[in-house]
């Protein structure tokens, strides 16, 4: 595997990480803008009452987004498990041509 090589697989995982953790990410942290907002409004500083809504509100993104977020990782996985084949058969050329020397 060449170093470019595996500094795209590293980008990609990267990227589709995010496209998988943004929606979920992105909904704690309005909620808990929300709720910080109306706690300093109201002056209740309660744990909980910060903790409640984010949690609640996170797991009914996560229910609405699973099908996107589970196709989007079969796609990563279909579009990196499609180049093992290659580089298996690089890595049987190159120890082919290694051997051949001695």
């Amino acid at each position: 595997m060449e170093t470019q090589e595996a500094i795209d697989w590293g980008r990609e995982a990267i990227t589709t990480g995010l496209w998988v953790a943004g929606p979920i990410l992105i909904a704690g942290l309005v909620i808990g803008l929300i709720v910080g907002i109306l706690q300093a409004m109201t002056q209740v500083q309660d744990q909980t009452v910060a903790f409640t809504p984010k949690i609640i509100l996170m797991i009914v993104v996560l229910g609405l987004c699973l099908p996107w977020l589970a196709g989007q990782m079969v796609e990563y996985s279909k579009t990196q498990l499609s180049t093992v084949p290659e580089q298996i058969n690089t890595a049987e050329a190159d120890w082919s041509v290694d051997t051949q020397w001695r």
